[in-house]
């Protein structure tokens, strides 16, 4: 099985792609390193301003968890690799077409087109979501926006059949993160990636032996679809203030009753 991996350019991408291609023929990487475009306004630098100040764990816990990657998988396994700004570029295009893969595993990319996803390898093209879809989808961040909102029991990880719409493609599985509630934010985002990962190497595993699942979400329930634009500073303080929280709720009654209501999809 040829196996060809859309990534974004990042230190747990680079993870990723060194834990597939210890047990599977990884044939070509393709990563994606995106421009800086936006502007900086005088809102967002007060933004960026305060949350520096008063809200560091944010950053830390992200920036942290990169760092802990990068020195474990300092580089991408050895095989053909190109880097793109755009995803949907011609020469990436170009590069899964000369390679004729049988499966094609994405992560951290932004939104796929079309015309990548026209070229149909034998077994397909599956994504990876840092959230439990349908119940919570779209970004920058799902883990945090569990906390934010205080939707604890709904931390997981899902991999799906890509489509273009915003983690909307029918699901292959689903998982809750294990969690002990005595995590740091930083360790919830290690364990959150870990366990993204691991799933993932089961879903691939699965499909080379020829399963097929392929779950419509709107068969499950009917989900949230977060956005980029909506993760500001209000919801940046309610991420702190609910990481207290947090460690009050998970692994009490309550907290698993609510899973117990969420159906997660096993292979």
């Amino acid at each position: 099985m040829k196996v060809v991996l859309w990534i974004g350019n990042e230190a747990n991408q680079k993870a990723l792609a060194n834990k597939i291609a210890k047990d599977f023929n990884v044939v070509g990487i393709v990563t994606e390193t995106r421009k800086t475009t936006s502007k900086i306004t005088l809102k967002i630098l007060f933004e960026k301003t305060f949350e520096k100040v008063f809200l560091p764990t944010i950053g830390k816990s992200w920036f942290g968890m990169k760092s802990r990657y990068e020195k474990l998988f300092n580089d991408y396994p050895k095989t053909k690799i190109i880097d793109v700004e755009n995803i949907n570029s011609d020469e990436a295009f170009n590069f899964n077409t000369e390679l004729k893969p049988d499966l094609i595993v994405v992560s951290g990319t932004r939104l796929v087109k079309e015309k990548m996803l026209s070229i149909q390898p034998k077994i397909g093209i599956l994504n990876l979501h840092t959230g439990l879809s349908p119940y919570i989808k779209g970004g920058p961040n799902c883990t945090n926006w569990c906390i934010a909102t205080e939707q604890f029991h709904l931390i997981g990880n899902t991999i799906m059949w890509i489509d273009l719409g915003i983690d909307t493609g029918n699901i292959l599985t689903t998982e809750f993160t294990p969690l002990t509630g005595k995590e740091t934010l930083s360790e919830i985002h290690i364990k959150v990636m870990e366990h993204a990962h691991e799933l993932y190497l089961k879903a691939i595993r699965y499909v080379a032996l020829g399963g097929k699942n392929s779950v419509k979400q709107d068969s499950i329930a009917k989900g949230k679809t977060y956005y980029s634009k909506e993760w500001n500073l209000k919801q940046k303080i309610n991420l702190v203030k609910g990481v207290k929280k947090f460690k009050k709720a998970v692994n009490t009654n309550e907290y698993l009753n609510k899973r117990k209501k969420i159906n997660v999809i096993e292979i």
